[in-house]
């Protein structure tokens, strides 16, 4: 089953943000766009260099309206520790959403059962809490949160402009397209 337009699954988990304990709930996600930024594991090597790639481009997404989570199969303590020890992850000022049980990662489909870890997954969630972009990585292969942030602003751009889309690369205040008979074959 295609996961573009599917409805996040209804998910209740804890998360390390700002120096607490919280717990995040799919109902959290209404009303606003949010991100699902899954990861291997804490205490990693390129997990740590995305995660950090991602808080300092944290600021843009919050202009969006934009909440990101990340989320791992660790514990929510586990990141608390790792937000400890970490010059790079003491930068993150977004909710770290531990999925012990693997319930979060399954549900976006992007688990590895054998290891009990989250392929590199990316998911754009819009306000009423359906999958818009979609992403997945093998595991050696990092992201690019500046290309997510283009990505966020074309999703958003189309949502608010019915009609038009958004061509390959594509930036904020370029020309869209109006599809149309009248464009077939002529691109």
């Amino acid at each position: 089953m295609a996961i573009i337009n599917s409805k996040v699954k209804p998910f209740k988990a804890e998360a390390y943000h700002n120096g607490k304990f919280i717990t995040v709930t799919d109902t959290d996600l209404q009303g606003k766009w949010s991100i699902f930024f899954f990861y291997p594991a804490d205490f990693t090597f390129v997990c740590p260099t995305e995660l950090g790639d991602m808080a300092d481009l944290y600021p843009e997404f919050q202009k969006l309206g934009v909440e990101v989570y990340s989320v791992s199969t660790d514990t929510h303590f586990t990141h608390k520790a790792w937000h400890d020890a970490s010059d790079t992850i003491k930068k993150i000022a977004y909710p770290m959403i531990g999925d012990p049980t693997g319930a979060i990662t399954r549900g976006f489909d992007v688990m590895i059962e054998e290891e009990g870890l989250a392929l590199r997954g990316t998911f754009v969630v819009n306000p009423e809490g359906e999958i818009k972009v979609a992403e997945i990585h093998d595991l050696g292969i990092g992201r690019d949160a500046s290309e997510l942030l283009r990505k966020v602003k074309a999703a958003q751009y189309v949502a608010s402009h019915p009609g038009e889309v958004c061509p390959a690369k594509w930036k904020e205040g370029e020309a869209t397209l109006a599809p149309s008979l009248d464009l077939v074959g002529k691109i």
